[in-house]
């Protein structure tokens, strides 16, 4: 695929992908699930004050998104985007001026989401982990309080990713070289091509090669403890101290919920003699991070996949790690 045929072809829109929906429980604490619809047809766009330019709405974005997956998988099945979106900002019309609140119609009342996450499932590239059934996804988060939208028109900031999804619970399996934290763009073509660059510069086999080796290594109860217990005291450690340490990106709400699906989670708790393997240990971490926010969650899940990779690594070298020692 050449980046010119996707600059000069015209973006495909949600409403010509397949009718299947991919699946809505990668993110759902703090959100609530939008139709590409209703986002396109009943969401004001934001823009930029001093120059009244237009932001590239979430709506160009996915569908940004979707064009570079229908073409960087050609043949393959892609199923229609699930969205999740937070944070309204509400305004009215000119027509609504003064009226109480309560008696605003329907048609006098706008609204834009500031936060906006998809997912995007590729369900026949797939493959299997400790007898979990895990497929290719595509995503993406988009936030505008990133922006300042009080200045001129400048690049805009958009996060996306490509991993794979756990069917047994939803949990994302995102790591470095298939997220882009960054990506900036003033233009729908110059956005398609940074998407195109990250997307087909993914090595999938390099990452499930790297998820593969996690069920062979466990740690005991009392090393979960003294992990748990580290975590805790990670944030308080001097800026000089946390320099060669991994962060453990949970907060505390966060590692209660890892310590509860400790014991309690049907698929990923520990043994009868209370040992965890480090892939049911990283899929309790990519289970507590689906209660963040969706401007943080994808950050997290890219963490929480370095940190349990990281202790692999030490459990093999047989060398210190700071959260076990």
């Amino acid at each position: 695929m050449e980046i010119m045929k996707i600059n000069d072809s015209p973006i495909a829109t949600v409403d010509q992908v397949e009718e299947e929906t991919s699946s809505e429980h990668f993110i759902t604490a703090n959100t609530k699930r939008i139709s590409y619809k209703e986002l396109r047809n009943k969401c004001v766009i934001p823009v930029f004050a001093k120059d009244n330019e237009s932001t590239i709405s979430h709506p160009e974005f996915i569908s940004s998104v979707q064009s570079v997956v229908r073409e960087a998988y050609s043949g393959e099945r892609v199923l229609e985007p699930c969205i999740r979106v937070s944070h309204p900002i509400k305004g009215r019309v000119p027509e609504a001026m003064g009226k109480a609140a309560n008696q605003l119609a329907e048609h006098e009342k706008t609204v834009y989401y500031d936060r906006m996450g998809f997912l995007i499932d590729i369900p026949d590239i797939k493959e299997s982990i400790n007898e979990n059934s895990l497929s290719l996804t595509v995503g993406g988060v988009r936030a505008y309080n990133l922006e300042n939208l009080y200045s001129r028109k400048m690049e805009e900031r958009f996060k996306v990713f490509v991993g794979f999804k756990n069917h047994v619970c939803c949990n994302l399996c995102i790591w470095t070289d298939g997220y882009s934290a960054d990506i900036r763009a003033r233009s729908l073509s110059e956005l398609m091509e940074r998407i195109y660059q990250m997307i087909t510069g993914f090595n999938a086999d390099r990452q499930l090669g790297m998820l593969r080796t996690l069920s062979g290594y466990s740690i005991s109860e009392s090393e979960f403890a003294k992990m748990i217990g580290r975590a805790r005291m990670y944030n308080y450690l001097p800026a000089k101290a946390k320099k060669d340490i991994p962060s453990i990106q949970l907060g505390d709400a966060q590692v209660n919920a890892v310590v509860k699906d400790y014991y309690q989670d049907d698929s990923f708790c520990r043994d009868e003699n209370g040992n965890i393997n480090l892939w049911n240990l990283y899929n309790l971490f990519t289970s507590a991070i689906k209660s963040s926010y969706l401007d943080t969650f994808l950050d997290r899940n890219v963490g929480s996949t370095n940190f349990i990779s990281s202790m692999a690594e030490s459990i093999q070298n047989k060398s210190e790690f700071w959260y076990l020692s």
